[in-house]
């Protein structure tokens, strides 16, 4: 695991600044602490920052073919490594290292752009290919590593594994793209390939960028997408049998590591099988980390104690009390992004306590989409047999009037909570699973944003990124539409981001069984009814652990990894989100309306309603502008040292 940054002339061979590069490398210390190295040639700077896990000795970066003449920079693992090594050593090539980075200059080499079809892994990486005047940049196949790119005015291309390495350059504007603010203030995250600032973009997952010198730069090329087939014929019993093969192989290819390994164990359904499967697949027992709260409404960790005791692992517990609340700015710095995701908190506390014991960590990250495990899901399911039931043409003024008139009673029963329901019932299925998972939805969008603002998006609603990815999914299966959206959006956008950077904040690298493209793609073959049975979800992957974990830690209610917000705002953050919320930073942007801001606190804090999201949303958009976009540029920043770091030349 480690950080990847560099510098990229797409109109010449313009020199490459090593001061410029370095600052860039440095600001990824983070990302990999054990070694740093640059790559300088004309036209073309590549950084790396290193992590070590596999190949402790001969692993470094920027990694060269046999004649120096393709150089790669890489964040990830490639899993199949050691399948491919033979067939690319029948192919003439002469490995120098035993590392995993070294099969991707000699697959690029025999199969081009194609070689990313071949990897098994998660991945980011950037290439030169001095033969062919080729950049290359691709990233794996679910977004579990990010990577961000900017084209600026010049025809300097510069990437990085966080916007904050671009940042480091100084040449990129900071202009904030209104469209990404619109997707932020509904999905909590910016959605994929757009970033909050207009001259970057993320690589959307699945993709390569190739770009040949002199030649304009094209569009990112898909190589891989999720088909929901759901025409398996295979049975129930065959089926239980299946996913549990195909657990224990992507579990053992994630155990290969000359590192101190672990797990995370929430106590969840996700967490404990995988940590099941490596007990099964250990000589030694497994280390697990958990975190548990003071406050018990929040509190899961008797379950993974459970788990603990049942496979004899080495358990670590630390429990977090339940206001530690103190991360808002650090949480700013380390996103680079607005992130609403308040479950940030408690999984970069599971990462801080994680290395203390081990370097790599796997986790149950993915379960939810693939195996069909979230409530809203159900919830969805239903409204789908009700919109069957009626024509549009009905559904959409009924249920519309009923929606406007019925209040919003987030102090009631959730069964009488329908007014949210009947506003789903008179949209189409995209627009209600859209409204499902919007933080802040149309209505309160349309009153925070500023009338100027609004003119700005110029008609632009966040409802277009669900409705683009709609278009490519494929299917009309209720359930395996919204999985498809899931896994385009909020596991790219929002758990992916979460989890990447809360563990390389901390050096750490987190490794996810569960999102292993070839068990996704079996599980997207299967008919909806082994994911979700009557009411139950993840009905196959529950059924398939039956032997090996408790019912009580099955089929409990799902928890989450939450946090007491709407307490927290009424009580030890009162002050600071009025202060953040309608102070000088929020109002001097000119996009929002005060006077909803001010309904956004007061109603609040007076216990008239709950708007702990959209509170927490605004109070991480106010913390990014100040930490983010008013920090220095880099040519107010002394010039960075070495730190361990040093020049690689092309002989």
């Amino acid at each position: 695991m480690c950080g990847i940054t560099g510098i990229f002339d797409t109109r010449g061979s313009s020199a490459i600044s090593r001061v410029v590069l370095q600052r860039m490398n440095d600001s990824q210390l983070h990302r990999g602490p054990d070694e740093g190295n640059l790559h300088i040639e004309p036209g073309v700077g590549l950084g790396h920052r290193r992590l070590s896990i596999i190949d402790l000795a001969t692993g470094q970066q920027p990694l060269f073919n046999e004649d120096g003449s393709v150089v790669v920079v890489f964040n990830g693992e490639i899993y199949n490594y050691q399948q491919l090594i033979p067939e690319l050593q029948t192919l003439g090539h002469v490995f120098h290292t035993r590392s995993d980075t070294e099969v991707i200059v000699h697959a690029w080499e025999s199969w081009g752009a194609d070689c990313v079809k071949r990897f098994r892994g998660m991945f980011a990486f950037a290439l030169w290919d001095r033969n062919r005047q080729t950049f290359f940049m691709a990233r794996d196949r679910l977004g579990v590593k990010p990577l961000y790119y900017a084209l600026l005015d010049d025809g300097t291309l510069l990437f990085g594994s966080e916007l904050k390495s671009i940042l480091a350059h100084g040449g990129m504007r900071r202009d904030i793209d209104p469209l990404a603010v619109e997707e932020y203030f509904a999905l909590g995250y910016v959605a994929e390939p757009r970033s909050i600032f207009k001259q970057a973009k993320k690589l959307s997952p699945g993709h390569t960028l190739t770009v040949k010198l002199g030649q304009p730069m094209g569009e990112p090329v898909a190589y891989w997408d999720v088909r929901f087939s759901l025409d398996n014929p295979i049975s129930s019993a065959d089926a239980r049998a299946e996913l549990v093969e195909r657990l224990n192989e992507s579990v053992r290819l994630r155990m290969i590591a000359e590192v101190p390994l672990g797990a995370f164990l929430s106590g969840g359904v996700d967490s404990s099988a995988v940590v099941a499967v490596m007990a099964g697949l250990s000589s030694e027992p497994v280390n697990t980390c958990s975190i548990g709260f003071d406050d018990p409404a929040f509190n899961e960790s008797a379950f993974a104690q459970t788990v603990a005791d049942r496979y004899h692992t080495r358990h670590r517990l630390e429990v977090v009390k339940s206001d530690d609340f103190d991360l808002i700015d650090t949480l700013a710095r380390m996103y680079d992004e607005p992130y609403a995701d308040s479950s940030a908190i408690p999984t970069y506390r599971v990462c801080q306590l994680a290395r203390k014991h081990v370097t790599v960590a796997l986790s149950g990250d993915g379960g939810d989409e693939s195996f069909g495990g979230y409530r809203r899901y159900r919830l969805h399911l239903m409204e789908e047999r009700m919109r069957a039931a009626l024509p549009q043409s009905v559904r959409g003024p009924v249920f519309g009037l009923l929606g406007g008139l019925y209040p919003k009673a987030d102090w009631a029963p959730r069964m009488f909570r329908a007014k949210t329901t009947f506003e789903g019932l008179a949209r189409n299925s995209v627009e209600a699973y859209f409204h499902t998972v919007s933080i802040l939805r149309g209505p309160m969008r349309a009153a925070l944003f500023s009338l100027g603002f609004k003119s700005t998006l110029a008609g632009y609603n966040a409802q277009q990124v669900f409705n683009h990815h709609a278009t490519q999914a494929g299917t009309n299966d209720p359930l395996a539409l919204i999985q498809y959206l899931d896994l385009k959006t909020y596991l790219v956008g929002d758990i992916n981001t979460k989890v990447d950077r809360a563990s390389m904040a901390h050096s750490l690298e987190v490794r996810e069984p569960l999102m292993d493209h070839e068990l996704v793609d079996w599980l997207a073959t299967l008919p909806s009814s082994h994911k979700i049975n009557g009411q139950e979800g993840k009905y196959l992957f529950k059924k398939s652990m039956e032997p090996y974990l408790p019912q009580d830690v099955l089929y409990r209610p799902k928890m989450g990894f939450a946090v007491p917000l709407a307490r927290w705002f009424r009580g030890p953050l009162k002050q600071r989100v009025r202060d953040a919320v309608l102070g000088e930073r929020l109002l001097a942007t000119g996009w929002f309306n005060p006077a909803y801001l001010r309904h956004l606190v007061d109603a609040h804090q007076s216990g008239a309603r709950d708007y702990s999201a959209p509170l927490w949303t605004l109070l991480m958009f106010e913390a990014f502008l100040r930490q983010v976009v008013d920090a220095p540029t880099p040519s107010h920043l002394e010039a960075p040292t070495d730190r361990g770091g040093s020049l690689l030349t092309t002989s």
